[in-house]
């Protein structure tokens, strides 16, 4: 899928989790529904950190692109290492590395371990990559443009900072799940991976499938493209992504969101 259909199935996926928790007795405070879900929207995009022509390599100028080949290039070498005799032969490393499970909790758990040993500036840094990817992705109309990428990150940080200070208010949802001393914001690696995820079964459903099980082999493939029959597949930015499944995830985070404020 393309960049706003994973931010915005991964902000509706937050809300479903939110949504459950609230059911199960154990909402989330406000500000953790907020900025897990902005967290997820951006966390959605982080996959595509293999593709060099991804919004996720412009998001940062220079340094993202220049971030994108490396990984492009440590995915593909993997790949390599570890093909079997059934996959194919490929000349880079997009969907494969990065659109694991196995990639999808090691990041999650580097930001919690970065979020736990940083202090405040780990969750900034975290709030403010993350926000970023959000509003490339989530407004990815008025984000366009190198000229814009300026403001982008100034509406990034003004906002990290902005959510930050209300996280860290008491009952607003730092230690929410992790409540022991020095393990506040622990949680924030959740939507993390929880965007990764949902990232890569967004690109199941599409034409290539989606390898998310590696390095579980299936068969004669250890990067079996994991996706629904090939009849009901479509590509990339085809009218079923904008037409049907943006408006649906719209509708999903809207009620999930509802039902997690227990407003239904």
């Amino acid at each position: 899928m393309m960049g706003p259909a994973h931010s915005l199935s991964g902000a509706a996926a937050w809300l479903g989790i939110g949504a459950a928790a609230a059911a199960a007795d154990h909402p989330m405070p406000w500000p953790v529904l907020l900025v897990g879900a902005l967290i997820c929207a951006g966390a959605a995009l982080a996959p595509d950190l293999d593709h060099k022509a991804a919004t996720i390599s412009r998001a940062f100028g220079p340094i993202s692109h220049r971030l994108c080949e490396i990984v492009d290039k440590l995915s593909y070498a993997v790949y390599k290492a570890t093909r079997k005799k059934g996959d194919p032969r490929r000349s880079g490393g997009h969907r494969t590395l990065t659109h694991t499970w196995v990639w999808a909790v090691l990041i999650g758990a580097g930001c919690s371990a970065v979020a736990y040993t940083g202090g405040r500036w780990g969750v900034l840094a975290i709030l403010f990559v993350h926000m970023v990817l959000a509003i490339e992705g989530l407004l990815w109309r008025a984000a366009r443009g190198s000229s814009s990428d300026v403001l982008v990150w100034l509406l990034a940080a003004a906002t990290a900072w902005i959510l930050a200070g209300i996280l860290d208010q008491p009952g607003n949802g730092s230690d929410w799940l992790f409540s022991e001393p020095g393990q506040q914001y622990l949680w924030l690696g959740l939507p993390i991976v929880l965007g990764a995820l949902v990232h890569d079964i967004g690109d199941a459903l599409t034409v290539s499938g989606c390898p998310i099980l590696w390095p579980i082999p299936l068969g004669r493939k250890r990067w079996y493209p994991v996706g629904p029959p090939k009849a009901i597949r479509f590509r990339a930015g085809s009218w079923v992504e904008l037409k049907v499944l943006m408006p649906v995830f719209m509708l999903l985070g809207g009620v999930g969101c509802a039902a997690a404020l227990n407003v239904i």
